[in-house]
């Protein structure tokens, strides 16, 4: 299989057994598929394209699915993938993502793949399978910034590459750096995830302003995780789990509440009026619900009915202030849902038939 091979429609549509909202399952092949993670984009902007990372050739690779037509389609025939790394630009040219130890983009029309800086002798990720060890990236709001963390000996290294000039600089020196976030709304601002006791941090893209945004409360043993920006805010969401969420003003640290259950990964439509969330321990399915009126009060809107690994969650505190923990969860058995840009979808990731497939359930109304 090559870049620009086609495939056909693999699409079947059934009914939420739990709540009757249309499914649409994507892909079909037996093999590991899944999305970007929760808090990155799945469509470009036009929703002309749905991107996920598929296996089906023994590796993971990028493909889409044509939404005019329901095509797949092959973009990228290269080893070494940094598969939690893929975020599509926002006007849909290209798809950036690592791979060994370059940054890359691949144009989705012409499938020419550019390498757009050698990192050199690094190792890119920390070990494991979880947070920093995922290698997640991001594109700026106007496509013209992407940031990425490199780990480079006891060190990560944040780079922020310029896709129009190919000039790039490292904004940042530290001993852990995870889950960037470029601001929806301002390209001159991120967030990112350090240690776990000091889990929240801001940065300016140009280095300045490095600070930690909240202190946990390190009596109870907080476990804050999962956090995302809230659109037209300088606000970030965060879950602290499994109590529920809160919302922190990174210039007041004026914190509020969002909800009070089990909320997972949770995304924010672009309006910042609603949320997904999938949940585990115990798994109730995805939830929707206002991310403003301090309550939260989830309503179904599917069952993922995905196996959810990762035993280290069924706790109710952090479970690192224990000391080491062994941690077996394939991301790919997370459904990490998120909105479509328009809202009116939700993608998400399941293993329900017995192999990660992607797909789309439409929201009520």
């Amino acid at each position: 299989m090559a870049k620009g091979n086609r495939f056909p429609n693999e699409s079947k549509t059934f009914r939420d057994e739990r709540t009757g909202a249309a499914i649409r399952q994507v892909t079909d092949h037996p093999s590991i598929h899944h999305h970007p993670f929760y808090y990155l984009p799945p469509y470009d902007d036009s929703m002309r394209r749905l991107y996920f990372v598929s296996h089906r050739t023994g590796r993971p690779e990028i493909f889409c699915e044509l939404q005019e037509t329901g095509e797949i389609v092959q973009l990228t025939d290269q080893e070494a993938i940094g598969e939690w790394s893929v975020h599509p630009s926002h006007d849909g040219k290209f798809v950036y993502y690592t791979a060994g130890t370059g940054a890359w983009r691949v144009d989705v029309e012409s499938f020419q793949a550019e390498r757009l800086l050698d990192f050199g002798k690094v190792a890119m990720r920390e070990k494991g399978m979880v947070g920093a060890a995922m290698g997640t990236t991001t594109v700026s709001c106007d496509d013209r910034w992407w940031a990425t963390p490199v780990k480079a000996g006891d060190r990560s290294l944040f780079y922020v590459i310029g896709t129009q000039t190919g000039k790039h600089e490292i904004i940042l020196e530290r001993d852990s750096i995870g889950h960037p976030q470029f601001h929806p709304d301002d390209a001159t601002l991120l967030r990112y995830a350090g240690p776990y006791r000091e889990r929240i941090w801001v940065i300016n893209r140009d280095g300045s302003g490095n600070r930690l945004a909240y202190e946990r409360d390190e009596a109870k043993k907080e476990w804050i995780v999962h956090e995302t920006w809230a659109p037209g805010k300088r606000e970030i969401a965060t879950t602290n789990w499994p109590y529920g969420m809160f919302a922190i003003d990174i210039d007041s640290g004026e914190r509020r509440p969002i909800c009070s259950f089990n909320a997972w990964h949770p995304r924010v439509n672009r309006e910042g009026t609603l949320m997904v969330c999938d949940t585990n321990f115990p798994d109730r399915g995805l939830m929707l619900f206002d991310p403003n009126d301090g309550i939260g009060e989830p309503k179904p809107l599917c069952e993922s009915k995905s196996s959810n690994q990762g035993a280290h969650w069924n706790t109710d505190h952090c479970p690192y202030d224990d000391g080491p923990v062994q941690i077996y969860a394939p991301q790919h058995t997370h459904p990490h849902p998120a909105f479509s840009p328009d809202g009116s979808k939700v993608v998400f990731t399941s293993d329900r038939t017995g192999y990660p497939q992607v797909y789309e359930v439409d929201l009520p109304g």
